[in-house]
């Protein structure tokens, strides 16, 4: 895979590793403890470029290639899963506005945005409504010039830290998307906390009652929410999640090789134990076939390939699997360490499990593949791309 990046991809690979180095894992543990994201690494990440980097530099953007946000959200990842999740977050909404936003949403939000001075939330999720995105019950009824939003929101990332919502309801029996601004009247935020992982990503609960809307919030037309709006967002964000557990997964495999090699346990360091080495194999080349799956759903979007998609979900289901296979034997090889208050791998180890949850747990991804396999071909076949 390394071979086939540009000259310029490897550089910015370069630099996104010095800056997830030094500006983001030294602040990682303080995030999971203290249950927050601050604004000023928000400010941080703007700074950087990093945030809504997928746009057009028109709209405050990078126009960062598909291959190279990759490389973005797996040093995020290694460095600081809840940071690789508020970019993912950030770029699934304002790539949302971007493409199916009206030009006054556009003009408000993407340029603050991407200059960190605003922060989006996905609201797709409800108590009662996970995985079956279709079936959300928080309706949007017209009320003279007005919409009137009635639900409740749960597991919303960055909810608590929000200043406006992509709320996905029902409106006059259509699936359809809707931008909504936190100051609205009869919005209210409950936070979610002591999370198993992704502790810093300020989950919250969002109330809507009787909150009312302009009618110009709606993103995109009526019906479009699910096959349109959250489809494409929730694209992004696997994606991200995939390339993010290649990061999580190399942070546990350097930190495991690291004590292997100091750590001695009868008469000998413990990477010379059979049974480590045995761990520790099985991590690279999970690492490696993660991230040179990623590469290649990187290539089949960049290039717009028919089954993007679906390479997409490929990437997502193994790195989110391996992640939490690699973590747990990060865990094992530290022993006591692995579980103590000041585990190199305790974090990393939590934030993994969350993995097969977020963008579609495993099993959705395991059924969504079942029935793609089908149409699945020997790669020898030129009109299949694998």
């Amino acid at each position: 895979m390394i071979s086939q990046l540009t000259t310029g991809q490897r550089a910015d690979w370069r630099r996104f590793r010095k800056f997830a180095d030094t500006a983001l894992a030294p602040r990682a543990d303080m995030c999971d403890a203290e249950q927050e994201l601050p604004r000023a690494i928000v400010k941080d990440l703007a700074d950087e470029g990093w945030i809504s980097s997928l746009l057009p530099e028109d709209w405050g953007g990078s126009a960062r290639d598909t291959v190279t946000y990759g490389l973005l959200s797996e040093e995020m990842g290694r460095a600081c899963s809840t940071v690789r999740n508020f970019v993912a977050v950030e770029d699934m909404v304002s790539h949302s506005i971007w493409k199916w936003g009206t030009p006054a949403q556009r003009a408000r939000w993407l340029p603050a945005v991407a200059a960190g001075e605003a922060v989006l939330a996905f609201a797709l999720t409800e108590p009662g409504v996970g995985s079956d995105a279709k079936s959300v019950t928080t309706e949007a009824r017209p009320d003279g010039p007005d919409l009137v939003l009635n639900g409740v929101k749960e597991w919303i990332s960055f909810g608590q830290l929000a200043d406006a919502f992509l709320v996905f309801a029902q409106y006059e029996g259509h699936h359809t998307a809707f931008l909504v601004d936190r100051d609205s009247p009869g919005i209210y935020v409950e936070p979610l906390r002591n999370l198993l992982g992704l502790r810093g990503s300020m989950l919250a609960r969002i109330t809507f009652d009787d909150c009312r809307i302009p009618s110009d919030a709606m993103v995109g037309r009526p019906g479009s929410g699910l096959a349109f709006v959250a489809s494409s967002a929730l694209d992004i964000g696997r994606y991200s999640t995939a390339w993010g557990c290649v990061g999580l997964a190399q942070a546990c495999l350097d930190a495991s090789t690291g004590y292997a090699e100091k750590r001695t346990q009868y008469d000998s360091v413990i990477m010379e134990h059979q049974l480590v080495q045995r761990m520790l194999a099985d991590m690279i080349t999970g690492v490696r076939a993660a991230r040179l799956l990623c590469w290649e759903a990187g290539v089949a979007k960049e290039t717009r390939a028919s089954d993007a998609v679906h390479q997409t979900l490929v990437a997502k289901y193994f790195s989110s699997t391996m992640a939490n296979r690699v973590a747990s034997d990060a865990v094992q090889i530290h022993g006591a360490r692995g579980i103590g208050g000041e585990s190199p791998v305790a974090r990393p180890f939590r934030d993994a499990k969350v993995m097969e949850i977020i963008e579609g747990t495993t099993q959705i991804h395991q059924t969504l593949l079942g029935r793609w396999s089908s149409r699945v071909h020997h790669p020898a076949d030129d009109s299949v791309q694998l």
